[in-house]
């Protein structure tokens, strides 16, 4: 029986370690579960589109990375409800895009980009945990789906719409209620209730329980972590009141208020910036002004 069965929560995780090259297999493992083929990180990707900045609030991305085929892979964690998600998520992707293919070049190195999206707030309507998104150009009239003549090392191949536009997968954590019997749901169980099985054959959870566990975090690591918990429960704890007080479904103006409150309560509890900004999506400036 293991003496501590914690493990680092994901968020936390994706923001701190695992853009080490050495901690690649715990993401490779979840992507693979997702796609449903062997993905091999090959590098984390810098760029502006990792940042949050004043003049570009809608692109903040957790990690981004290529695999082995060259396709990007963006990959980010929401804890708060925000407006307009949907139009986040397709800006970051065009952004994506856009990133790695300069003026001059050709269409043809134009990458695929797939978009994960992991979130612990209630996004609209919906029965299920996971969610996946992708084109597909079907005839009105016949039915059938289109394919496109390409040319790959000089020989003439067809491929459908669905093989170059990007892919979206959303994760519903808060909806998962199920007994964990597929490495998906195995993922899903250690996302929302931090739980790994210790005979886990799920891709990159025994690696997770190898690395991610937090009696091996260093004193000042424990101490960080810690208090980024303790605003993760002050900012649940905030927005269910707000929710019982009939808040949270209301105008767009009740809910900035609600990130505003929640941010003002972890300012009082001497939260750092960064976490808030990261919580709750307002810039240092707004805080700073609470």
């Amino acid at each position: 029986m293991e003496t501590d069965n914690r493990y680092i929560r994901f968020d936390w995780a994706v923001k701190r370690m695992l853009r080490d090259k050495a901690n690649f297999d715990v993401l490779e493992g979840l992507l693979t579960v997702l796609l449903g083929e062997q993905i091999h990180i090959n590098e984390i990707l810098e760029s502006e589109g990792n940042q949050e900045s004043e003049d570009d609030k809608f692109n903040r991305v957790d990690i981004k990375a290529t695999d082995s085929e060259g396709r990007i892979i963006i990959v980010e964690v929401q804890l708060t409800s925000q407006l307009y998600y949907l139009e986040r998520i397709l800006y970051g992707v065009a952004k994506a895009i856009t990133e790695h293919i300069t003026l001059g070049k050709k269409y043809d190195e134009v990458k695929k980009v797939y978009s994960i999206n992991i979130l612990y707030f209630d996004l609209g309507q919906g029965a299920d945990y996971l969610y996946h998104g992708r084109n597909t150009f079907v005839g009105v009239h016949k039915g059938d789906t289109l394919r496109i003549n390409v040319k790959e090392s000089g020989v003439i191949k067809m491929k459908t719409p669905e093989d170059v536009f990007p892919e979206y997968y959303i994760l519903r954590v808060n909806e998962f209620n199920d007994v964990a019997t597929t490495p998906l749901e195995e993922w899903l169980d250690y996302l929302k209730n931090g739980r790994i099985r210790e005979n886990t054959t799920a891709p990159g959870l025994a690696e997770a329980r190898r690395k991610l566990q937090v009696m091996t975090m260093s004193k000042a690591e424990r101490v960080a972590y810690d208090r980024h918990m303790d605003a993760v429960m002050v900012q649940h704890d905030v927005l269910d009141t707000a929710k019982m007080e009939g808040r949270a479904e209301g105008r767009a103006e009740g809910r900035a208020e609600e990130r505003i409150e929640v941010a003002r309560k972890l300012k009082q509890n001497g939260v750092q910036t960064d976490i808030i900004t990261a919580s709750t999506g307002l810039s240092a400036a707004e805080i700073e002004n609470l």
